[in-house]
């Protein structure tokens, strides 16, 4: 499968998957769902390195472009995710320009970042590794704040930045709002619209956290990187509605005398 940023480049909206179990097998299974991307969740997910490094070659064997969020803007944490072959990096709470830099700082070899050369698992995978890198790694800071989005021009003229992110919750959070996606509120489809309006400017693709329900009223939009189904979710769900229909069922088998 084509990288992200070649789907991008090539005008395509990519549809994601999340993963917050620590699970090769999940990963591999989820990625053979036909998902564009599959992102590993290293912040709010369960996933260590440990985990990851054979979550994200999971996701390669069958076929996907795996991307994770690193836990947090520190440098040494998103050098070893990408040292283990993610193809891109989703960072939390950047809020401000400096913040942006430091992100793709961290993502790029220089004369662009200060990334340390070392890729000891990635550079397996592919000859020129540093070359694929600089043509490939997608690097992705999430807006998730009122900071953010007033600062969101500034933060998008950082060079280097390929897409940002959208955090639905902790936007929510940030406007007083509660955590989720609040599309019945005002304030909250505004600052989606803004960072969308910013980001056509910019160049830059707006991405988004959602569902599969929302993923059209999030095209429409403007967004063109949007993750549609988490691992976690997408079990408790179904087994939720599993034995919801055996139980009744079941009790339904135990009322109705016709049977006998």
């Amino acid at each position: 499968m084509d990288s992200l940023r070649q789907q991008w480049a090539d005008g395509k909206s990519t549809l994601g998957g999340w993963l917050a179990i620590p699970d090769t097998v999940t990963a591999e299974a989820a990625t053979r769902c036909g998902f564009d991307y599959v992102c590993v969740d290293m912040q709010h997910g369960l996933a260590d390195y440990h985990h990851m490094v054979g979550m994200v070659q999971a996701i390669e064997l069958a076929g996907g472009v795996p991307i994770a969020r690193a836990p947090w803007n520190e440098p040494g944490v998103i050098g070893r995710i990408l040292d283990a072959g993610a193809h891109g990096i989703v960072v939390p709470m950047v809020n401000s320009p400096a913040e942006a830099e430091a992100v793709v700082r961290s993502c790029r070899y220089a004369p662009l970042g200060s990334r340390s050369v070392g890729p000891i698992v990635a550079g397996m995978r592919r000859s020129g590794y540093p070359e694929w890198a600089a043509a490939t790694i997608a690097t992705i800071p999430m807006i998730e704040s009122v900071e953010a989005v007033a600062r969101i021009d500034d933060i998008l003229a950082v060079p280097g930045i390929d897409a940002v992110y959208v955090g639905p919750a902790d936007l929510s959070v940030s406007l007083g709002l509660p955590p989720g996606n609040n599309d019945d509120r005002s304030e909250f489809t505004e600052a989606l619209l803004t960072i969308v309006a910013a980001c056509t400017r910019a160049g830059v693709v707006p991405g988004i956290h959602a569902t599969g329900a929302l993923a059209a009223r999030r095209l429409e939009q403007g967004f063109r990187m949007i993750t549609v189904a988490g691992d976690l979710l997408a079990m408790r769900t179904k087994m939720a509605e599993e034995i919801a229909i055996a139980r009744g069922a079941q009790q339904g088998a135990s009322t109705d005398r016709s049977i006998y």
